[in-house]
């Protein structure tokens, strides 16, 4: 993996990949794998190499210019003859499209965050505040936006604040309250709900926060199971098809995670669902196998526990949590509210690295016709295609995990060269870190020269280069002047750069050794 090109003398050039390992916020930095990262903001851990996120760009406005308030629900609609994807903002719902909202008239929210479920043509929003509102497009193309339909005995239409189907049933959620709603006959998308009280069989009492339903192949046929998540983090698995038929209904075992966190908290994923708790982002399988023992350490997120962790213990109470998987790209986002911000917690699917995205001011994100949205203040953002953050540079860090180079003495680092691909010329700063120090310096704008620096050693400002892009992005590399001496060195690679795609694979360090290097 690394490659020491031995040179004349007492000096050496050492190849060390970029940190494809992705976040480590798990591992003490003595021990950490070189090809991980301590920080890693807005570039991604990708196979072979480490590339800047995608930016974002405005899609539409909404609501003209209240800034002061968000775009706290969005979700995409689809049946086979049409989709559509709707805001909810300052109380009032609006349907989305390129550069305009469509307002909905006589259509009001007391409060702008829903939890949204579809099933079959209708698509179900809830807040805990209002009657549940549905929403559908009927034959002749024609929307409709009007409560629902559902009653029952002592149903109390303004609690129910989520929503999941499972074996075709509809399952409601009663705030603060033991109670599920399930609609009695398998199908039915109006008529009758009938109360599902846990109250007996939660053991940690709490009340219920989601339902969820979880497919699982255990080598003998797929099953199908309908769970119920409190909010102390107790799991209720119930086997069967119809829960109003008591020969057809099981409860087949209860669970401890950590306490869930929001109302979005669960994920379907890879066949298994992720639940966002106080033990991280745990994959419900991995729980159950744990045997309710020490769930943080088999966590989907265990290698970003420490920053999960404290987001979690900080933020836990903000609302924003929310997670989902953007498939044709390849990767997951955990979306965390972090005071007056947020950031993204990201993972790599297919290599299971992570990263941190900062900058991304989202209330809520969703998937519509296969591209990636979010909600911010007073507008809609589309995510993706663009590498700037609409019209901005975008800002990113990466801290490369300590590496001793192949040799535990004392050395001197004079020079690097990263090899990078890149789609235009920008200024990068790259440098060593030495024995767990921790320096930083000021970020160099794109400013799109045209002829290319070589930096050495008596010429150039220290750790300043400016990258020449090639027409199809080659692979480039050039030596940059660093001035570092030490046991352990960490290479740190800043950029801030608007329309530009920059991939970084590995760095050479020229490394000194001997008597006379100070």
């Amino acid at each position: 993996m690394y490659k020491m090109i031995s040179r004349r003398g007492k000096s050496a050039d050492f190849i060390l990949p970029a940190p494809v390992g992705g976040l480590n916020k798990r591992d003490p930095i003595i021990s950490m794998n070189q090809t991980d990262a301590m920080e890693m903001d807005n570039y991604m851990p990708l196979q072979n190499s480490v590339q800047l996120r995608e930016g974002y760009e405005k899609y539409a406005l909404i609501g003209g210019f209240e800034k002061t308030k968000k775009v706290e629900t969005l979700v995409s609609y689809h049946t086979a003859q049409t989709s559509r994807m709707i805001a909810v903002f300052g109380g009032k719902a609006y349907r989305v499209t390129k550069e305009n909202a469509i307002r909905y008239e006589n259509v009001a929210f007391a409060k702008s965050r829903c939890q949204t479920v579809q099933y079959q043509n209708r698509l179900y929003l809830m807040n805990g505040v209002d009657a549940p509102k549905v929403y559908f497009v009927d034959e002749n193309d024609a929307e409709h936006f009007e409560n629902w339909a559902f009653e029952g005995e002592n149903l109390p239409e303004n609690q129910i604040i989520s929503a999941a189907v499972s074996h075709e049933f509809l399952w409601f959620v009663e705030k603060n309250s033991t109670r599920a709603w399930v609609s009695t006959v398998a199908g039915n998308i109006a008529g009758t709900l009938k109360a599902f009280d846990v109250a007996q069989v939660l053991k940690w009492g709490g009340c219920l926060q989601a339902v969820f339903n979880w497919t699982v192949d255990g080598g003998q046929g797929i099953d199908d199971y309908t769970c119920l998540l409190s909010s102390e983090g107790e799991v209720l698995i119930y086997k069967g098809y119809n829960p109003n038929d008591a020969d057809n209904w099981t409860l087949v075992g209860s669970y401890k995670l950590g306490k869930p966190v929001g109302y979005q908290c669960t994920m379907a994923y890879q066949g298994d669902v992720v639940i966002i708790c106080e033990d991280g982002y745990v994959p419900l399988s991995k729980a159950l196998s744990a045997n309710n023992a020490g769930t943080s350490t088999i966590a989907f997120s265990d290698k970003i526990k420490g920053l999960v962790s404290e987001r979690i213990g900080a933020y836990k109470n903000l609302e924003g949590w929310q997670s989902l998987i953007f498939g044709k790209k390849g990767y997951a986002i955990f979306n965390v509210p972090v005071a007056n911000s947020f950031e993204q917690h990201v993972i790599n699917i297919n290599t299971g690295a992570w990263c941190k995205w900062t900058n991304i001011r989202a209330f809520c994100w969703c998937l519509y016709d296969g591209e990636l949205y979010f909600g911010s203040d007073n507008s809609v953002f589309k995510f993706g295609g663009t590498y700037s953050d609409n019209g901005m540079a975008i800002e990113g860090k990466v801290m490369q995990a300590y590496s001793d180079l192949g040799t535990n003495v004392l050395k001197k680092i004079p020079l690097l060269k990263p090899k990078i691909k890149s789609s235009k010329n920008f200024k990068l700063k790259i440098w060593t870190n030495m024995d767990y120090e921790d320096e930083d310096t000021d970020y160099y704008v794109n400013i799109g020269e045209k002829e290319t620096l070589t930096a050495r050693w008596n010429e150039a400002k220290w750790n300043e280069a400016l990258w020449q892009s090639g027409k199809t992005r080659r692979m480039q590399g050039q030596w940059v002047a660093n001035s570092a001496t030490g046991f352990k060195a960490s290479v740190v690679f800043k950029t801030s750069t608007s329309a530009n795609l920059i991939e970084w694979f590995e760095t050479g360090l020229r490394v000194e050794t001997g008597t006379g290097i100070l």
